[in-house]
């Protein structure tokens, strides 16, 4: 099983909790609305965790 590094797990855990809290809002900086998805919020997590440069692994390629 492929695995994330804990700084990435912090990373997305932090999401979450915007999350959950309400604060957490989609595109870039926050331009867009509120994130309503629990799927979308860990999606934006993963991606500031690779922008980030943190152990993520790859992407699966589209079939």
């Amino acid at each position: 099983m492929t695995r994330y590094s804990k700084a990435a797990e912090k990373k997305v855990g932090k999401v979450m909790k915007e999350f959950k809290d309400g604060t957490l809002k989609s595109g870039k900086e926050g331009s867009g609305g509120k994130v309503k998805s629990r799927k979308q919020a860990i999606a934006i997590g993963i991606s500031e965790a690779r922008e980030a440069g943190l152990k993520v692994p790859k992407k699966k390629p589209e079939k």
